[in-house]
């Protein structure tokens, strides 16, 4: 207000005032002018006054602002905003978004973790890459994406291994020089089928090439054991016995089992015996003969040494039997000493082979071991000293190459790709048809079986343990107070269920003391990784799991699975593992909400599968929401063209209400934590609720083993969410109205 607005103000008060009281008219402007002279200064120092608290409030507004929704600028959240802008926002076609099937722009892998999953990788040379391929050639049609933990994992240890940042300790350079070296494939190439015919020269050579000297059939054996992990005859590891495991004794013991046998076997129920699948022998056959031929062997005499091999194979393949056949007849787990053992097949020798696969350790005849198939070691050490027995044959040179071949295939993996190419195409005869996963994807697998600590120590480092230990316990918390929601048959009902909710421990599962960078160098000290000798490293990988078989039977080892990415019950603890804490996932810099909506959605749904695995018979909740969901996505699909009128199954009601309840659990655990920790980041200007329901509906599509059961897309579940509240940005309503005023809340 300007003076002269408020002078005539005041002037026109006075008058009113004056006529009140009937004063003169000259007494009104001299009133006027002494009221303003008199207060003048006290106005303007009201109005200053005024101005600094506005502003004063705007900073203190702007600055709290800043401190709740902050953008998350962190690599990570600059690439999940570049993902973002390049995604669909299943908020703007909303009809269209949720009704796509599985495998629209999202932030998915497909089902191997091929190559398309490429752009999920955290990385800024990988922010303008797509997650998901264009449509495919064969047919137009596009492939089937869903999220797989297991490729996601794979793709976040891919990152770790490619990575260098010059500050690596000893154990962690090797690691990634063994992971490069698999990447080498030229060297690999270059070198062919050599280090392999060298490696048998150490061996004393072999009767296919004519240069073999006739080495003692148990001394191979036990250099195989040793120094290849290699068990033509029987296989071995380490393990408790389950009767003394229920008594609270975890003493592990030598177990003994069948091998895995290369020959194609088949189970006949009626004469309760393997045999060799005819169809596959002219196959086997070719692929035997290819692999001699690769070897160097000559043509000339490789169809007899193929021939033994598929005959001695047949002979072990009878005397073998299926799981499920030993347990019905109790022959596992049977307790013998070395010195029983030996006795009963006395064509191995036994203290010997197993010093050899134990070694340095001491072994003595008394120690016990469990056999797993008895009956099967009997007959195979009768078939060996048949076959020693044969004087037409040149002693032992059918088992010789046998064990040769066992080596053979234990060493592919690290061989050239004309050996991969005769597997593959056997593979093909028998009529698989599987989809060759990626050399990366390969070799990670592969440097995981010897570095399996070193992984772990890695993906510790990157995983927030703090955050994910957080978001565990505030789902787990959650999930109790779901419980009490349920309408329950009866009380009882409740009481049980609660009362084994309560005894479940939900946590990380990490190590207890996690291995420390200077104990990882000393355990891979003795290790030298040749840069481009892939074969070279492989051999010594093997040596690692003698160390492997060593400590298990010496100590307790925790037996982390750095690979393991779906949450597990041990005992009265729920273990949910680091490797379903990884990004896109989850990461420390995230907004929460997005860490809610992705890994705190996958730990609810988890905790959901494993504690109530069937439910519907104990509330009438699942029913009734399952019943309604489906009435919501009824009306949306119907009116929109795509029809659907049939009834869900008792399966498909509880699976819709497992994953519905999965994403009410974990929006309802980041509202609580919300409380606790006022303000969250955002990435790209997205509110909580946006960057909640965005991110979880990435990862909804889950190729799980109840991914069947789920009558449509998961990610659908947010409309009937947003539909009887005010969390979503938008009103999700479609292009076709639809009658989603009269649905009724879930």
């Amino acid at each position: 207000m300007s003076e002269t607005e408020l002078e005539v103000l005041q002037e026109s008060q006075l008058r009113s005032e004056r006529q009140r009281l009937h004063l003169p008219e000259f007494n009104i402007r001299h009133r006027v002018k002494s009221v303003w002279i008199k207060h003048r200064r006290l106005l303007l120092l009201l109005l200053g006054f005024s101005l600094f608290a506005v502003t004063l409030g705007l900073i203190i507004n702007l600055s709290h602002s800043s401190h709740t929704v902050s953008p998350c600028l962190s690599p990570a959240c600059q690439w999940a905003s570049a993902h973002f802008s390049t995604s669909a926002d299943p908020f703007r076609q909303p009809c269209d978004y949720f009704l796509f099937t599985c495998g629209s722009d999202r932030l998915l892998l497909d089902s191997e973790g091929g190559e398309g999953g490429q752009g999920i990788t955290g990385h800024a040379e990988n922010q303008t890459k797509k997650s998901v391929r264009s449509e495919q050639e064969d047919g137009g049609l596009r492939q089937d994406k869903t999220l797989n933990r297991k490729a996601v994992l794979l793709q976040y240890l891919k990152e770790i291994l490619e990575t260098d940042d010059g500050r690596n300790s000893s154990a962690v350079q090797k690691t990634k020089g063994f992971y490069r070296s698999c990447l080498d494939t030229k060297s690999i190439e270059t070198a062919g089928a050599e280090p392999f015919l060298t490696l048998i020269q150490k061996l004393g050579g072999w009767a296919v090439s004519g240069n073999w000297n006739m080495a003692d059939f148990n001394t191979t054996l036990g250099l195989l054991m040793r120094d290849y992990n290699t068990f033509p005859f029987f296989s071995i590891y380490v393990g408790k016995d389950p009767t003394e495991t229920i008594r609270g004794i975890n003493k592990r013991y030598i177990q003994i089992d069948q091998p895995d046998l290369l020959i194609p076997i088949e189970w006949n129920s009626e004469t309760e015996k393997y045999r060799a699948k005819t169809e596959a022998l002219r196959p086997f056959l070719t692929s035997c003969q290819r692999y001699l031929n690769l070897l160097g062997a000559p043509q000339s005499s490789s169809l007899i040494h193929v021939g033994s091999f598929i005959s001695l194979s047949s002979q072990l393949a009878v005397a073998a039997s299926p799981l499920e056949y030993r347990l019905s007849k109790g022959q596992l787990h049977q307790r013998m000493t070395i010195k029983e053992l030996q006795k009963q097949a006395p064509a191995i020798n036994w203290l010997g082979c197993l010093q050899a696969a134990f070694h340095p350790l001491s072994l003595s005849e008394d120690d016990d071991v469990l056999l797993h198939n008895l009956p099967y070691i009997v007959q195979m050490s009768r078939t060996i000293i048949g076959w020693l027995n044969k004087q037409e044959l040149s002693k032992s040179a059918p088992l010789h190459t046998f064990m040769v071949l066992n080596l053979l295939h234990t060493l592919m993996p690290a061989m050239d790709s004309r050996f991969a190419e005769t597997a593959k195409s056997f593979s093909v005869a028998l009529g698989n048809t599987e989809k060759e996963a990626p050399r990366w994807k390969h070799c990670v697998l592969e440097t995981e079986k010897g570095f399996d600590s070193v992984l772990t120590h890695l993906l510790g480092e990157g995983t927030g343990h703090g955050e994910a230990e957080e978001i565990i316990q505030n789902i787990f918390y959650s999930f109790k107070a779901k419980l009490h929601e349920l309408e329950w048959t009866d009380q009882t009902s409740l009481q049980l269920v609660m009362k084994k909710v309560d005894a479940v421990i939900p946590k990380l599962w990490t190590k207890k003391v996690p291995s420390s960078e200077a104990e990882l160098d000393l355990y891979f000290s003795e290790m030298t990784i040749s840069n481009h000798s892939f074969f070279s490293n492989y051999v010594q990988l093997l040596s690692l799991w003698q160390k492997k078989r060593i400590q298990l039977l010496i100590s307790q080892p925790e037996g982390i699975d750095v690979l393991s990415v779906s949450s597990f019950l041990f005992g009265n603890k729920l273990l949910f593992p680091m490797g379903m804490f990884v990004p896109p996932l989850f990461h420390p810099t995230y907004p929460r909400a997005m860490n809610y909506g992705a890994a705190g959605f996958l730990v609810a749904k988890d905790i959901l599968h494993l504690l109530l695995p069937s439910i519907s018979s104990q509330s009438e909740t699942v029913h009734a929401v399952g019943e309604c969901v489906w009435t919501h996505y009824l009306t949306v699909s119907e009116k929109a063209g795509r029809g659907g009128g049939f009834s869900l199954s008792a399966t498909q009601q509880q699976e819709v209400w497992v994953q519905y309840s999965a994403l009410q659990v974990a929006l309802q655990a980041y509202h609580q934590s919300l409380k606790q920790q006022p303000g969250d980041s955002s990435i790209s200007g997205l509110s909580y609720n946006h960057l909640f329901f965005t991110s979880f509906s990435q990862v909804s599509c889950e190729a799980d083993r109840y991914r069947d059961s789920m009558p449509f897309e998961p990610s659908f579940l947010i409309t009937v969410i947003c539909a009887k509240s005010n969390l979503c940005p938008t009103s999700l309503q479609c292009s076709i109205k639809t009658q989603q005023n009269s649905l009724q809340t879930c």
